[in-house]
């Protein structure tokens, strides 16, 4: 299995950004996609969840209304749209996959993290 996250960055606030997460070595289609983001000192939280086939989405209260998670499964990709962005959502950015191999459970993976700076 293998997740690369891309499309971080340094933005002002108020700024948007879009992050890609390519995976590969199972099957996405079926899989839940999630964000999660992990600030200096704090403890990692997620940020967008998004399930394999029928693409239901769930967000933290943080960000509802400023991100969206979207996936291609034709390009076994998920996207993160991230607008009006705050100071406080500087952090590194984990793509996590909750794989399955066809309809079986393989586990769960992570990506390597790309770091998003807000700041002026």
């Amino acid at each position: 299995v293998q997740l690369v996250e891309s499309g971080g960055g340094l933005v002002q606030p108020g700024g948007s950004l879009r992050l890609s997460c390519a995976a590969s070595g199972f099957t996405f289609s079926t899989s839940t996609m999630s964000w999660y983001r992990q600030a200096p000192g704090k403890e990692r939280e997620m940020v967008a969840t998004i399930t394999g086939i029928y693409k239901n989405t769930n967000y933290a209260d943080s960000v509802k209304g400023r991100f969206t998670i979207s996936r291609d499964n034709s390009q076994n990709t998920v996207y993160l749209q991230m607008g009006s962005l705050k100071p406080e959502d500087t952090a590194v950015y984990f793509c996590k996959a909750e794989a399955r191999q066809d309809r079986d459970i393989k586990g769960d993976y992570w990506g390597q993290g790309t770091q998003v700076t807000v700041s002026v």
